[in-house]
């Protein structure tokens, strides 16, 4: 996002729950915890290209289902993120991968309900 009154730089971005104060989300959730993890790698590494002090608004922080390591603050930066989230830090994909699919939580309550309705809305959409 940015302010164009203020300036021409973005000011933050709202990484939903992709990238998280501490983690990524989860990967299993739309799709095989593979398939996740990889579509996850592509968006870091685009992640890692924004300026190191734009602000990460997630959509989710310590507490919530939706990821393993988050942190109890709600926001963070990307510079930050990139030096103290060991997930941010990984270059490789295979190796991204694995360190993804690792310890994944026991899946929220109607995972799959909500699973299938979103297959429904992409069929919908194709």
């Amino acid at each position: 996002m940015t302010d164009h009154t203020r300036g021409e730089e973005p000011w933050f971005v709202l990484s939903g729950h992709t990238l998280m104060v501490g983690d990524f989300g989860r990967t299993e959730l739309a799709t095989s915890a593979e398939e996740g993890a990889k579509q996850l790698f592509r968006s870091a590494r685009r992640l890692k290209e924004l300026p190191d002090d734009l602000e990460v608004l997630p959509g989710a922080y310590a507490g919530s289902v939706c990821g393993r390591q988050l942190s109890g603050k709600p926001w963070s930066t990307i510079g930050f993120e990139k030096r103290h989230n060991q997930a941010l830090m990984i270059e490789d994909e295979a190796e991204f991968v694995r360190f993804m699919v690792a310890e994944i939580p026991p899946a929220p309550p109607e995972a799959a309900k909500i699973r299938a309705a979103n297959s429904a809305v992409t069929a919908a959409a194709a």
